[in-house]
C-alpha cells in the first residue's frame, strides 16, 4: 500500500481533529506544523480561548447542520464511555427576553430556541450536549510528528491539509479576503456554575454577549463575553472584563453565592479572534504548486461543534 505524506497546517480543533482521524488509517504519514500549539495563547490561535461546547444553532439543510450531525455522534459516545477524554454532558439553559427579538444573539439562537428544532432527532437530550476540551495529548499522542513552523521531516508532500483559521486571509496562495475576525473577550475563572447559561442579548450593546461555560476537565469556567466582527484588537478591554462579569454573576449568582465579582476567583482575562468566512466554512481541494490542497477553515464559533 502506497504511502501518502500529508501536511497539515494549522493546530486547532480543525487541525487536531484532521491529524487524528487521518491517523487512523495506516496509509497516511502525517506532519501537523503550526504557528500555534496546544499549550500556547495568542488572539490568531482561537480553540484555547474557546468555550468548547456543543450546541446546535444550524439551520436545517444547511452543511453545517450536518457537520453537527456528524460531530454529535463520536462527542457523545467519548462523554458517555471515555471520561479521560476531557468531554463530558452538562445541562444546557438558554433564557429568551422578548425584547431581544432582533438582537444578534437572539438570531444566533433562533434555530435552537425554536419549537421543533432539527437536533431533536439526533440528541436524545435537547438540554445537555457534551462539552469538549482541547488537550495536548491530542498532538503527543499522535502516530505522526508536531513540528515548528516550516519544517516537515517529509520527503515528498502529497496533500496539504490548511486548517490555519483567521490567517487564511494572509497565508500566501490563499489570502481569503472574506476571513475576517470576530473579535471574543472573555475571563476564565475557578468558580463552577455547574451548567451551561446564556442569555438572547443584553442591553450593553448588540455586539456583546452573556454566557458562562464550565469547561471539562477542570478547565475553569468561561465567562464571555461579546462578538465583534471586524475587530483585530488583541488588548483586554478592562471595562468590557467588568461588564462580563457583572452580567455573568447576575444570571448565575450560583458562581459567587449570590454575592458580587469579587468574588470571582480569576484565572486569566483574555482575547481570542473567531476566523469568521462570509459564504460560511470553505471545504474545498485545488491544486496549488502541482500539490493537491484541502482547504478547512472559516468556522467562525462553530470549530468544535462542526470539526468532524
Amino acid at each position: 500500500m502506497a504511502q501518502k505524506n500529508v501536511v497539515i497546517v494549522g493546530a486547532g480543533v480543525a487541525g487536531l481533529t484532521t491529524a487524528l482521524l487521518l491517523s487512523k488509517d495506516p496509509k497516511y504519514k502525517i506532519v501537523v506544523t503550526a504557528k500555534h500549539m496546544p499549550g500556547g495563547y495568542d488572539i490568531e490561535y482561537a480553540s484555547p480561548w474557546a468555550g468548547a461546547n456543543y450546541m446546535p444553532v444550524s439551520y436545517t439543510g444547511t452543511d453545517s447542520a450536518e457537520w453537527d450531525k456528524n460531530t454529535w455522534g463520536p462527542l457523545e459516545e467519548l462523554a458517555r464511555n471515555h471520561p479521560d477524554a476531557g468531554i463530558h454532558f452538562q445541562e444546557c439553559r438558554i433564557l429568551n427576553r422578548a425584547k431581544d427579538s432582533q438582537s444578534a444573539t437572539a438570531a444566533w439562537f433562533a434555530k435552537l430556541l425554536s419549537p421543533n428544532p432539527w437536533f431533536e432527532t439526533s440528541c436524545p437530550s435537547s438540554t445537555r450536549f457534551p462539552r469538549v476540551s482541547l488537550a495536548l495529548k491530542l498532538i503527543t499522542e499522535f502516530p505522526s510528528y508536531a513540528t515548528s513552523p516550516g519544517v516537515h521531516p517529509l520527503d515528498k508532500v502529497h496533500v496539504v491539509v490548511n486548517c490555519t483559521g483567521l490567517m487564511a486571509s494572509k497565508i500566501g496562495g490563499v489570502e481569503d479576503k472574506a476571513v475576517v475576525p470576530a473579535r471574543g473577550q472573555i475571563v476564565v475563572v475557578r468558580n463552577d456554575a455547574g451548567r451551561m447559561l446564556s442569555i438572547s442579548g443584553t442591553d450593553d450593546g448588540d455586539d456583546e454577549a452573556c454566557y458562562v461555560m464550565t469547561r471539562a476537565a477542570g478547565g475553569g469556567t468561561i465567562l464571555g463575553g461579546c462578538y465583534q466582527k471586524g475587530n483585530w484588537d488583541g488588548n483586554v478591554d478592562p471595562t468590557l472584563a467588568i461588564r462580563i462579569m457583572k452580567r455573568a454573576v447576575k444570571l448565575c449568582p450560583e458562581l459567587t453565592d449570590g454575592k458580587g465579582i469579587e468574588h470571582l476567583d480569576i484565572v486569566r482575562r483574555g482575547v481570542g479572534l473567531r476566523p469568521v468566512r462570509e459564504g460560511g466554512t470553505r471545504i474545498e481541494k485545488e491544486r496549488i504548486g502541482g500539490v493537491t490542497v484541502v482547504h478547512n477553515y472559516g468556522a467562525g464559533g462553530a470549530g468544535y461543534q462542526n470539526s468532524l
